[in-house]
């Protein structure tokens, strides 16, 4: 693991109980990509909201894909230096990070959902198996 995601105990259960309270507390918007990731309604993939990785709590997290979603609001315009050192920590670590907007989430969330597929790896389709021949009765 990468040593700058690597977080003490007394720390991880802070922010474990920090990642319960934002699901509770989760925004329209987040609420709103929420319904259209949970449930593996998007390629059969699971996802996590409020996770915590390392130090950090991600909005969304695909663990089979290493794939985080994150939803920028207002706030990130004055954060974006964080932000970014943030994400480099991170995809240091192997995870992927994908940013929307809470503007496109709101106005386009096929879009969003479509973008955030274009990031998932399509499951291996198995060989088609051809159907037996039926035979025929009195025939042979």
């Amino acid at each position: 693991m990468n040593e700058e995601l690597r977080v003490p105990r007394s720390l991880r259960q802070s922010l474990t109980h920090a990642a319960r309270d934002l699901r509770r507390r989760q925004t329209k918007t987040e609420e709103a990509l929420w319904h259209a990731l949970r449930k593996r309604n998007l390629g059969g993939r699971k996802f996590k909201r409020q996770h915590r990785i390392g130090r950090y709590i991600v909005d969304f997290y695909c663990p089979q894909e290493r794939l985080i979603i994150e939803i920028d609001g207002p706030i990130h315009i004055k954060q974006r230096a964080s932000d970014r050192e943030r994400q480099g920590i991170l995809e240091s670590g192997g995870y992927r990070v994908l940013r929307v907007t809470t503007g496109q989430v709101e106005s386009n969330i096929d879009g969003v959902v479509e973008e955030i597929l274009s990031w998932i790896t399509p499951s291996p389709r198995p060989a088609a198996t051809p159907l037996p021949l039926k035979r025929e009765r009195g025939r042979g």
